[in-house]
């Protein structure tokens, strides 16, 4: 495989795929995920070198059926239509797909409501497409203005009503809260805006400040005053309670699901499991083994070793580390930790440490932001607002 990208080391078919494509019409403020403005004159290069890496990968699926994809981006629906048919026809060729098309899986693509039509979306279904993640962040152009995101917040319920004509039956709405100048009243708005659409998902996402994006540039230059935390968290809690009133369960802290809706792929992330990657900047996870291609799409054209993406991050497995990150996710879901294998594993790794992380884990218990119930350490309400310091705490016990 490429340079520092591991073969799958027990043998077991990886079961979930994630790819990345990079093109953006503009790049929003608060984002920090890998993209460049697209002009158009290389996404038939793109698509190319994209279906020479899925060829590549496809051995390590083992010709088992993949339960789930994720198409995530940048804005994967500015791809043409022509090159998402030629790309899910060779999907297709190299990945078995029946249990998705059947309906045992889940196949899903990242949507800006700008670039939603019916003849991408007739596309997309007939590729074996059925679920769609709408990026409206906000109904209000002035907090879109703000996150300079470049849409009309018409056009969210117009890319839903498309996505429902082609059969798309699976949508999901993304938010994000705690924009500067954003009030209470604001968000309660927003959310009521999307609870008016005919989708089963909803991802409520506080904004964040991330190192390297224009939004921090602003901040630090004093350009807008963040949310206080007393309102983030208020806007928060109002979404918790908003969404459970409509059926919405939360099932991770940024995430609600009406029954049998939850995003099987991001599951699969936050449990740990296997996942190829393809595209430049995807991340990948086999058998212990993490690693990323390359955030460059030049690099990513110009280096081939045998249709592998060219890799920059590659970490072997690491016992420590994966129950690190098993901890890190599990106290972000709502079904929680199970006691048993969690300690038995960190008493494998250190005399000790199996003790020292159940007294750590009661502590926060006692505190009343975990329950411990059905052999499981499970967030409470006001837990779920502190998840962060609970996993620094019980993954500081590790080290």
């Amino acid at each position: 495989m490429g340079a520092g990208t591991p073969a799958s080391g027990n043998g077991a078919p990886v079961r979930s795929l994630y790819v990345h494509v990079p093109f953006c019409f503009h790049k929003c403020h608060y984002c920090d995920f890998y993209s460049i403005v697209d002009r158009q004159d290389r996404q038939e290069a793109f698509t190319a070198r994209l279906i020479a890496e899925l060829a590549a990968l496809a051995p390590l699926a083992a010709g088992a059926p993949l339960e789930t994809i994720f198409v995530g981006g940048g804005t994967p629906t500015l791809l043409a239509p022509r090159l998402w048919s030629r790309l899910l026809k060779a999907m297709a060729g190299h990945f078995d797909l029946s249990g998705i098309r059947a309906g045992a899986g889940e196949f899903s693509v990242e949507c800006n409501p700008e670039t939603a039509s019916a003849e991408l979306f007739d596309v997309l279904r007939a590729g074996g497409v059925n679920r769609l993640s709408i990026g409206a962040q906000s109904f209000d152009p002035r907090h879109l203005k703000t996150l300079e995101r470049w849409h009309d917040p018409a056009s969210v319920p117009r890319a839903v009503e498309h996505a429902a004509r082609a059969g798309i039956a699976r949508r999901s709405v993304d938010l994000i809260f705690a924009i500067p100048g954003q009030t209470l009243d604001d968000w309660r708005l927003d959310l009521g805006r999307a609870l008016a659409l005919d989708v089963e998902h909803l991802s409520c996402y506080a904004l964040t400040y991330e190192p390297r994006t224009a939004m921090t540039a602003r901040l630090r230059r004093g350009a807008f005053e963040p949310a206080p935390d007393d309102l983030e968290a208020d806007m928060y809690l109002l979404a918790v309670e908003t969404l459970a009133g409509h059926g919405l369960e939360r099932y991770e802290v940024s995430n609600f699901a009406r029954a049998g809706g939850r995003c099987a792929h991001n599951l699969a992330y936050w449990r740990q499991r296997d996942w190829l990657a393809a595209g430049p900047s995807a991340s990948g996870h086999v058998a212990g083994h993490r690693w990323k291609n390359s955030p460059r799409l030049d690099d990513y054209l110009d280096v081939s070793d045998a249709g592998h993406a060219p890799c920059v991050d590659h970490e072997p497995p690491d016992a420590r580390r994966a129950l690190a990150e098993r901890i890190m996710t599990g106290v972000r879901l709502s079904e929680g930790l199970a006691h048993a294998p969690l300690l038995a594993d960190a008493g494998d790794l250190r005399p000790g440490r199996s003790r020292a992380l159940g007294r750590a884990a009661e502590a926060h218990v006692e505190r009343g932001w975990l329950d411990d119930v059905a052999g499981h350490w499970r967030p409470t309400d006001s837990g779920f607002l502190f998840a962060d310091r609970i996993a620094a705490d019980l993954m500081g016990v590790l080290r």
